[in-house]
């Protein structure tokens, strides 16, 4: 196995487990993660969201499929199942990732899905309806950049 696709496995093994500093030791420290909820986030940005996400993951359940990787990038699919904390709603939300390496570390990551599906799931009757729109899609992330800003702040006050 290519060293990098064995860094993709370590990488969802480490979400598997809920163990978010494992996840963030694998980006570079000028790494850059982006996705449809977060928007673009720095390293250090991105280690906060993966320790908040699995702080507050009870029940995730993650499959990774579809993994392959060289020198320079790599690709994976990956399901992850969870309760959606602020509703309580069922979440089975398919992603397709993307990644670039240098010197056995993540310096871009990009997760792709569909927003307005994970919204139905999550948000439920609002979600399926509005999901798709501008004025629904701001809000999603503007609630997800505040909520990784309180946990900066929480995070700056432990240390």
């Amino acid at each position: 196995m290519h060293p990098n696709a064995q860094l993709i496995h370590d990488f969802y093994g480490a979400l598997a487990r809920k163990d978010g500093a494992a996840m963030a030791a694998c980006y570079a420290p000028d790494g850059q993660f982006s996705d449809p909820a977060f928007g673009v986030l720095n390293a250090s940005e991105v280690g906060a969201m993966w320790r908040m996400l699995t702080a507050r993951a009870a029940d995730l359940e993650v499959v990774l499929s579809q993994v392959r990787a060289d020198d320079a990038s790599g690709a994976a699919h990956w399901d992850a199942s969870y309760t959606f904390s602020k509703t309580g709603r069922k979440v089975v939300n398919r992603i397709d990732a993307s990644f670039r390496f240098r010197d056995g570390n993540i310096v871009r990551h990009e997760d792709h899905f569909n927003l307005w599906r994970w919204a139905a799931m999550a948000l439920g009757p609002a979600g399926a309806l509005m999901g798709w729109s501008p004025p629904m899609r701001r809000a999603i992330r503007r609630q997800s950049r505040q909520a990784l800003d309180a946990w900066l702040q929480r995070e700056a006050g432990v240390r």
